[in-house]
Order: C-alpha cells, then sequence, then structure tokens
C-alpha cells in the first residue's frame, strides 16, 4: 500500500515525539510492504516566526494533499503568557480542523493495568475503563460570532442538524463494535442548542436498535467519570463539553502521556496527541512519545492497515509491562524519548518475544 501523510511537528516537544512516531511507521512500512511518504508543514508558534501566521497556505496544501496526517503540539510561553497577543499557536489549529473539515475528535482513554497505581484515582474504580469520547469539533461556542461590547463581551453557540448528525452517526457506528452504549453528554434543561443535540441524537438512534442511548447532563458526566467511569462506553458531546470531559478522562490512565486522539472528516484526517508542547522539556530527550505513537496506530486504522494498528498497540504494551518508559511514568529507573522509540520499532521489527524483560536486561534488545 502507498499512502501520503503529512506531517506537521509543531512546538515544544512536538518535534521529538513526532520523530518517534515516523519511526514506528517506518518499521510498519519495512514489515508489511507499505510505502508511506512524508511532506513536512510548520504550524503553530514555530510557523509564527517564520511567516507571521500560525498555519501557512503551504502547511494547509500539505494536509489537503495527504491521505492523513500526523500532529505533535502547538504552543509557546511568549505567546501563552501574552493575553494581547493579535496572532496565537491555536489560532492555527482551529483554522486547519475548520478548513479541512475535521468535525469529529475521538479520544480513547484505557487504563493499563501496569499504570493503574499513577492515576489519582482508587484502582477499583478504574480497572478495565475503556471508553472513547466522540467530540464534535468544528461547530458550537468556539466557532460562534465572538465580541466585545462597550461594557461587556458575548460568544455565540450555534449548532444545525447536519452537525449533530453526522458525529452522532459516528458514535452509534463506534458502538456497534464496542460495547453497544453510548451516553450523550449536554446540558438540555439549560441550553438551547442541548435540546436540539437531545432531539437529534435521540432520533438517530432508532436507527441503531442493538446500541442503548442514555443522556446526561454534563455537570453529573464530569462527577460520574470520577465515581464510576467503567459506566461508560461511548460518549457523544459537543465541542466545549468534549474539549472539558475528555480531559477530565485523562487523569483516568495517570499520564496525558498516553492518550492519543484522531481529528476525522470526510477528506483526510489529523492524528495526534492530547498533550500540550511541554516547552520546558524541549531538547531534553524525556517526552513520553507513547501519545503520539498511538495516534500514528488510529492513523494506520484510518488507513484500514488494522493489523499493523493492532501491532504497534501490542509493542506499546510490552514497552509499558517492561518498564520501557519515559520518566512521568518511573522516576526511579527510566529511558530517553529516542530510547522508548527504539524499543517500540524493535518489537515490530522482531516480535514481541525480543521485547522481554528477560532479553531487555541481558541487552538483546535494540535500545540497550
Amino acid at each position: 500500500m502507498k499512502k501520503k501523510i503529512g506531517v506537521l511537528p509543531g512546538d515544544g516537544i512536538g518535534p521529538e515525539v513526532v520523530a518517534e512516531a515516523i519511526k514506528v511507521l517506518n518499521a510498519v512500512a519495512e514489515k508489511y510492504g507499505h510505502t508511506f511518504t512524508y511532506s513536512y508543514g510548520d504550524v503553530g508558534a514555530i510557523a509564527i516566526d517564520k511567516t507571521g501566521e500560525p498555519l501557512p497556505d503551504e502547511t494547509l496544501d500539505i494536509c489537503e494533499q495527504s491521505d492523513a496526517f500526523l500532529f505533535g503540539a502547538i504552543g509557546h510561553p511568549k505567546y501563552d503568557n501574552d493575553p494581547k497577543a493579535k496572532v496565537r499557536p491555536e489560532q492555527g489549529l482551529l483554522k486547519l480542523r475548520k478548513s479541512l473539515g475535521l468535525y469529529a475528535n475521538i479520544r480513547p482513554v484505557t487504563a493499563y493495568d501496569s499504570l493503574l497505581h499513577m492515576s489519582p484515582l482508587k484502582t477499583e474504580k478504574i480497572k478495565g475503563v475503556d471508553i472513547v469520547v466522540y467530540r464534535e469539533l468544528t461547530g458550537g461556542i468556539y466557532f460562534g460570532e465572538k465580541g466585545r461590547t462597550e461594557d461587556g463581551a458575548y460568544d455565540h453557540c450555534t449548532y444545525s442538524n447536519y452537525e449533530i448528525d453526522r458525529i452522532a452517526h459516528l458514535a452509534f457506528q463506534s458502538a456497534q463494535n464496542r460495547r453497544k452504549h453510548v451516553t450523550l453528554v449536554d446540558k438540555a434543561n439549560v441550553l438551547e442548542t442541548s435540546r436540539l443535540w437531545r432531539e437529534r441524537v435521540t432520533e438517530i438512534a432508532k436507527e441503531y436498535p442493538e446500541v442503548k442511548l442514555d443522556a446526561m447532563f454534563v455537570d453529573n458526566a464530569a462527577m460520574q467519570m470520577i465515581q464510576n467511569p467503567k459506566q461508560f462506553d461511548v460518549i457523544l458531546t459537543e465541542n466545549m463539553f468534549g474539549d472539558i470531559i475528555s480531559d477530565e478522562a485523562s487523569v483516568i490512565g495517570g499520564s496525558l502521556g498516553l492518550l492519543p486522539s484522531a481529528s476525522v472528516g470526510d477528506k483526510t484526517a489529523m492524528f495526534e496527541p492530547i498533550h500540550g508542547s511541554y516547552p520546558q522539556a524541549t531538547g531534553q530527550n524525556i517526552a513520553n512519545p507513547l501519545a503520539t505513537i498511538l495516534s500514528a496506530a488510529m492513523m494506520l486504522d484510518h488507513l484500514g492497515l488494522i493489523d499493523e494498528a493492532i501491532e504497534v498497540r501490542q509493542a506499546v504494551n510490552a514497552s509499558l509491562r517492561n518498564g520501557m518508559v519515559t520518566s512521568d511514568l518511573a522516576k526511579e529507573q527510566s529511558y530517553g524519548t529516542d530510547r522508548v522509540g527504539d524499543f517500540i520499532v524493535n518489537c515490530i521489527s522482531d516480535g514481541e518475544e525480543s521485547c522481554a524483560q528477560s532479553n531487555i536486561q541481558a541487552g538483546l534488545s535494540t535500545i540497550i
């Protein structure tokens, strides 16, 4: 298979973690006989510094011409700490989503057995958690009309039937292949847009009779995510609620460095870790690359390379089981960003048995 992949490393640790994901994709391509060609573009603070724009036209062209693209992270203190900055790195990401029609953000949240102790939540509450959040990404309050009045400000939230319907179908289709349960998170007791969401999703649910649908107010959902996260299978929600609830869910796994995401449209899709640019760690070889590598696995799924995606996830599981992780996951004995990437590559190239703890200690793994 031949595929064109766009690569937008971005700012901070973005280039470092994306480099490890590319190494993993190259290992997959070599093992399975695929050809991946990469086109690189700037986005975020680095793009502002070079061109004055957070998303140059050249970068947008790369994304439009790619079958899918990897995104690292954006943000820099000189913009983050300046509330009066007219041009900001985040504007590039919002423009990217809107220009490419990336309307569905998909965030899986998994509690790995070997890392349960790292979560602030009790082990018995999170063991076995397997959630995927479907967040509408190009509508709602983030993209509504906004402005200032003489003595205040406003942000408008609007949604159309079409915007709700298309992501609802994706959520129900996902649930069909999982535990057949969709939870709509809204605020229908207060917001007119939420009442529209509930009407449309309830109607669409009739097309998926094998899938159970329930609805939950967002404040209750935030509480339930801490009290009983195992009740959730597929969460479907609007833009701002999804932003908040998926970040809250991220603490279940114990580290932001383990959470991948996909942003999907009708023509292309973007895959990125949910963590930020972590500028303090730039160039120190300590950033956790696993979320970006798992994002690459989601890309392989999207491209129809299911077996390859499974193998990448198995290699990530092997790294977690064997303690081949960065310092955010193991304070006493940890490894650099590049070493963790090399370990994943070795597991894919030589088979998971080559990555057993006994072989690592004997120096047989390529990371030693």
